[in-house]
This record gives C-alpha cells, sequence and structure tokens, in this order.
C-alpha cells in the first residue's frame, strides 16, 4: 500500500466495534525472559480509499499490552521502595 497523505483520514468513517477476542502472543528471549504480548484496538476508520481488489482500507488506533514474566533474577534491578505510603 502507498504511504497516506495527511488528509486521506478526512472522509473518513468511525466504525464502531466489539471485542470478540484477544489472545496474547507468548515470545521466549534469547536472555532467558518470556514475554507476553497483546495487540488492544482502541478505534477503526474507514478511508474512501480501497485496495486494488475493491477491499475498503481501514486505518486502526491500537496499543500494545507488554508483560515480562519469567524473568531470571540477574537480570532483575533491586525493588525501590514505593514513592507513595499505602492506603
Amino acid at each position: 500500500m502507498s504511504k497516506l497523505s495527511p488528509d486521506a483520514l478526512k472522509n473518513a468513517k468511525e466504525i464502531d466495534f466489539s471485542d470478540e477476542k484477544e489472545y496474547w502472543n507468548e515470545y521466549n528471549l534469547a536472555d532467558g525472559t518470556k514475554l507476553k504480548v497483546k495487540l488492544v484496538l482502541r478505534g477503526v476508520k474507514r478511508l474512501t480509499r480501497y485496495e486494488p481488489d475493491g477491499t475498503p482500507i481501514y486505518v486502526i488506533n491500537s496499543m500494545n499490552v507488554v508483560r515480562a514474566i519469567d524473568v531470571p533474577s540477574e537480570l532483575k534491578a533491586k525493588p525501590k521502595k514505593p514513592s507513595v505510603a499505602p492506603i
């Protein structure tokens, strides 16, 4: 796909959506850490442009949620004291 021009979103239509499934992807890093990553959809717009086969082009607003688990102890920093007292 070619690069979008700055005005490509001008006539884009906001499309509502509902969550169906969200999966965690898991990755084993060379340093022994396991990463869990999930893409979370925050918004969808349908452009007034189309792929060569006629499919509409969508632009998404998303964020990645990342969790490091099974981190080897030699990679961890010393825990810090909380800056706010617990309630």
